[in-house]
């Protein structure tokens, strides 16, 4: 019976179908431990009158007033925060998405974390950091990255846990969604991609410091699917990352102050420092741009949104929930289908869930006929007060012209410099080499369908994002 209907849901996957901060840099030391007192400090706790470090996202090197300003009304007010902001300047660079000869994730990373280290080491040391008002680090995507690996740099130089608390948005290295965890593939590999220059890091830690993790539904970055052999949710996070990714400094205080939290979260019992924060979307990324069409558009979109949503977020093991189901500090790599109980469920609800689905979309359609409008697009506000929080910003080089021949011939081979030629090394020499290691793995361990299914999902994942950067 399993093995049936683990048939039948990758048939339905398949046939059902069928950028910023995206990957992360190389695998941080050994894991520290923080000094924690014995009065600890929880995710829960006071945000302090200290100082908190604004830190940019990918392409945002360093963050304006209104970024500051923005970070702190939305996501550090609410959490006790009475403190002063002090923006950091890090590279934020993220070839090949920023053009050709642009600086490699892996370096970036790197380059982010020492000046971070040293900004709170400085702090630290100079005896102004406490229980009562921590250093607090914001993060945003890529940042969000450098921070995770931050931590345990931070546990092994000894600075305790009451000191420094952070607040990540749009977390590309959460433990269950986060792109950098994913495709951790095999059994915490750390993967990588030279001729890129990106590493898969893997999940940031869950248990060193008080940290609060904020994810918008469908973000492609920071909720990528659990199981990408449904191409239709791959192509909804892709979408998501111009629709959700790069809207969080854009959202209502109503919209963040509504958010989930997720199992896994210290405030839910859960044996760790962090909060996991889900924010829902209403819109579904895929469908979005049909909204931008007029009215013709909008009816479109009721027309298909309700099955087309449930076809997505199988792609999470969820016909209701855009996001996994499992603990959220618990690092979750991609796999090919979810256990058997919960594709007994979900077989057993899918054509009931699709059949209100396609009732609910063909009432909405007639209704829009009917009673045509054409309301703006609930993306658009937020896309808009989040372009309003970029303003003044400074932008990492979005393009980089070698003046020398070392520049050019420095990292040659494998790195170029020329995207189209790099995708294309990354995806014929490192991506088989992954897929192999993958395959003897779960072989090894006795798994046969997953030996085969899981380089099949992970290849289809990273297809669409490869395809992306090569373009640009």
């Amino acid at each position: 019976m399993g093995g049936e209907y683990r048939a039948g849901i990758a048939a339905g996957l398949v046939t059902g179908v069928g950028l910023i901060g995206v990957l992360a840099a190389p695998p941080p030391p050994g894991p520290g431990v923080a000094v924690k007192p014995a009065s600890v400090d929880t995710a829960d706790s006071a945000l302090g009158d200290g100082t908190a470090l604004i830190v940019g996202g990918s392409g945002l090197t360093t963050p304006g007033p209104a970024y500051a300003d923005a970070a702190d009304a939305l996501y550090l007010a609410p959490r006790g925060f009475t403190g002063t902001t002090q923006v950091v300047t890090t590279p934020e660079e993220l070839y090949p998405f920023f053009g050709p000869f642009g600086g490699t994730l892996d370096d970036s990373v790197a380059e982010g974390e020492k000046i971070l280290d040293t900004t709170i080491l400085t702090q630290f040391r100079g005896g102004n950091l406490s229980a009562e008002n921590p250093a607090v680090v914001f993060g945003y995507s890529q940042s969000a990255i450098i921070e995770s690996l931050l931590q345990s740099k931070l546990a092994s130089q000894g600075v305790p846990s009451d000191d420094v608390h952070f607040v990540l948005i749009g977390d590309v290295s959460a433990p269950n969604g986060g792109l950098v965890e994913r495709f951790n593939l095999p059994d915490n590999a750390h993967p990588t991609l030279p001729s890129l220059g990106i590493t898969f890091t893997g999940a940031g830690p869950a248990d060193l410091y008080p940290t609060d993790v904020y994810t918008h539904e469908y973000d492609g970055f920071a909720d990528f699917p659990r199981y990408p052999i449904d191409v239709l949710s791959d192509l909804n996070a892709l979408l998501g990352i111009a629709f959700e990714h790069t809207t969080y400094l854009g959202l209502t205080s109503e919209q963040i102050s509504d958010a989930i939290v997720l199992p896994g979260s210290e405030s839910l019992g859960a044996d760790t420092l962090t909060n996991y924060y889900m924010i829902p979307t209403q819109g579904l990324p895929l469908l979005d741009p049909l909204l931008l069409l007029g009215g013709g558009g909008r009816a479109l979109y009721d027309l298909l949104e309700p099955d087309m949503r449930i076809l997505v977020n199988l792609g999470y093991g969820s016909i209701t929930d855009g996001w996994s189901q499992a603990a959220a500090n618990v690092p979750t790599p991609l796999g090919f289908l979810p256990d058997t109980d919960t594709l007994d469920s979900i077989l057993t609800q899918l054509p009931h869930a699709l059949a209100d689905g396609w009732q609910q979309g063909v009432s909405d359609f007639l209704d829009d006929v009917i009673h045509p409008s054409n309301p703006s697009p609930g993306f658009v506000p937020e896309l808009a007060r989040a372009a309003v929080a970029f303003v003044g910003t400074k932008l990492s080089a979005f393009f980089s012209t070698p003046t020398t021949a070392q520049d050019l011939f420095d990292t040659f081979p494998p790195h170029t410099g020329i995207p189209v030629i790099d995708v294309t090394s990354a995806l014929l020499v490192n991506l088989p080499e992954i897929d192999y290691s993958i395959f003897t793995a779960d072989l090894a361990a006795g798994n046969l369908e997953n030996a085969i299914g899981v380089p099949i999902a992970a290849d289809l994942g990273i297809l669409p994002l490869a395809l992306l950067g090569a373009a640009l």
